[in-house]
């Protein structure tokens, strides 16, 4: 990578936020790699992982740790620097505050009126969706499954409506769990489990949920894991007709509005067209 760009002049202070490369050093972009080299201070998730790559890159700036676990002192601390200097967050892997830390500062600093730019590149969660052979056109990124059954239930239960393809980040020992959770919560949706984006394993396995959990429930594999959930099939139109005979049959022992409630959970429609076809229904008894 060209360091011709060592002699431009400073960076505009201020917070840079910076994509990494989640594997491959090679997707490291060049306006990336400027960033690091001319900023005044990194702030990094952990700075054992992010030497490595300012060594390849040659950058020589201070490091600070910042992650989940950073107090509000060091915050403000680092808010007010940004007026004079520029400041490069970054995480182990991907695009900071994509489940990783980073929230809380970007939001001081706006809210301080500092300067923010965003250095975009690698991300997981989208690098997941080009593969994975599933609807792209809507998406929603769900970071981290709970770790306790229960709360992982709620959670999946929370996402089973969403009309749109869902992306979760999972660890390879809780892989087969969480599988066997999104296909009690979901039902038989195809799936994708991405593996070791960029990296020489990479992998892309698909199949439904229940299929995917199969697969992986005599070992964990390895790696960083991206899974991918296609969006729940198309829901077939009520005709009248069969809302009508629906109504009709629970008219004879509730009242309308029990019956409407019934009927549009029954056939998942809107319950206010439940409850003006049971008016009439009922009117006309």
């Amino acid at each position: 990578m060209s360091l011709a760009f060592m002699n431009d002049p400073p960076l505009t202070p201020g917070l840079y936020i910076v994509a990494t490369p989640i594997g491959n050093l090679g997707d490291l972009t060049q306006r990336a790699a400027t960033t690091l080299c001319r900023a005044d201070r990194i702030l990094a998730e952990d700075k054992r992982v992010t030497a490595k790559l300012l060594k390849h890159i040659g950058a020589t700036a201070p490091m600070t740790a910042y992650h989940d676990h950073s107090d509000e002192q060091l915050r403000d601390k680092i808010v007010s620097e940004l007026a004079t200097k520029a400041v490069a967050l970054v995480s182990d892997a991907g695009t900071p505050l994509i489940s990783d830390p980073g929230y809380k500062l970007v939001r001081a600093a706006r809210d301080a009126g500092a300067n923010i730019v965003t250095v975009p590149g690698p991300c997981a969660a989208i690098a997941a969706l080009t593969v994975a052979a599933l609807p792209t056109d809507r998406f929603l990124f769900a970071g981290f499954l709970p770790s306790k059954s229960g709360a992982r239930a709620s959670a999946i239960g929370e996402l089973a409506s969403v009309r749109a393809s869902l992306v979760f980040y999972e660890a390879g020992p809780r892989l087969h769990e969480a599988l066997v959770a999104l296909a009690a919560g979901l039902g038989e949706r195809d799936a994708a489990v991405v593996r070791e984006i960029t990296k020489l394993h990479e992998d892309a396995v698909t199949g439904t949920l229940a299929e995917l959990a199969e697969k992986y429930s005599a070992a964990a594999p390895r790696g960083e894991i991206v899974i991918v959930v296609g969006p729940p099939a198309e829901r077939a139109e009520t005709s009248d007709d069969d809302l009508d005979q629906a109504l009709d049959e629970a008219l004879e022992s509730m009242s309308a509005s029990r019956a409407a409630a019934a009927v549009a959970e029954a056939l998942d429609i809107p319950r206010k067209r439940a409850y003006a076809r049971a008016l009439e229904r009922s009117a006309s008894r």
